[in-house]
C-alpha cells in the first residue's frame, strides 16, 4: 500500500494559516492540528496540565484547566522556561501526532498544521512544506485586532517563530491569503489538484 503524501502546514502569527487549514478540511483532507492538540492537552484534567501544574502551578486555573495567558507571561522573554515548557508538551504532541497518522493511514494526502514548524524541526516529518503568507501590515492589522494583543506582546510572538521571508524561501508550495478569501481558495483547490496529479514539486 502506498503510503500517504504528508503536507506541512505553516505559517507565522496572523498570516491565515488557520482559515487555509479550515479549506482543506472542508474539502476531505486529514489534517491534524497541533494547536488544538495542546488545547486538548491543557484542558482540565489533561497529560500537559498534569505536566503545567507541576512547572508554573500557578498557570492552571480553578477549573484545572491551564490558563494559557497565564502561561504566556511564564515563558515570554524566558528562554529557560519555555525550553521547560516544550521538553514536557512537545513529545505528548508528537504522540497525538502519531495516533493521527496511524489512522489515517489510507488517506493519499494529510496535512500536518504545526505553528512552529521550521523552529521545531518539524519539517523532517514532512514530504513537502506549504507556508502559508502575506503582507506585513496586513499581518499586522490581523494580530493587532486580535482581543487582548498588545504591540509589545506580537513582537515578542514575533522573535520567537522564523521570519516570514525565510519561510517562504524553506518552502515548497506558498498560499498568499492577502489576496482574499476567494484568492486564497482558488490556490489551495490548485494545490490539492497538483498533489493528487502527483506534481509534487
Amino acid at each position: 500500500m502506498t503510503r500517504p503524501f504528508i503536507l506541512g502546514l505553516t505559517g507565522s502569527i496572523g498570516m491565515g494559516k488557520s482559515t487555509t487549514a479550515a479549506m482543506f478540511a472542508r474539502r476531505g483532507i486529514p489534517i491534524h492540528d497541533a494547536d488544538a492538540a495542546v488545547r486538548r492537552l491543557y484542558s482540565a484534567g489533561g497529560a500537559g496540565a498534569r505536566l503545567i501544574a507541576d512547572l508554573f502551578p500557578d498557570a492552571i486555573g480553578s477549573d484545572g484547566s491551564v490558563d494559557r495567558a497565564r502561561l504566556r507571561d511564564h515563558v515570554l522573554g524566558r528562554p529557560e522556561s519555555l525550553a521547560q515548557l516544550e521538553a514536557a508538551i512537545h513529545p505528548l504532541v508528537r504522540e497525538e501526532e502519531q495516533r493521527f497518522l496511524d489512522e489515517h493511514a489510507a488517506a493519499s494526502l494529510m496535512i500536518l498544521d504545526i505553528p512552529l514548524l521550521f523552529e521545531t524541526g518539524g519539517d523532517a516529518r514532512c514530504d513537502a512544506v506549504l507556508v502559508v503568507t502575506a503582507d506585513s501590515e496586513v499581518q499586522r492589522q490581523r494580530v493587532l485586532a486580535r482581543p487582548g494583543m498588545s504591540e509589545a506582546a506580537f513582537a515578542a510572538i514575533l522573535a520567537k517563530q522564523m521570519p516570514d521571508a525565510e519561510k517562504r524561501a524553506r518552502a515548497d508550495f506558498l498560499i498568499d491569503t492577502g489576496l482574499g478569501l476567494a484568492g486564497a481558495e482558488n490556490q489551495v483547490d490548485a494545490l490539492i489538484e497538483r498533489l493528487s496529479d502527483g506534481r509534487r514539486a
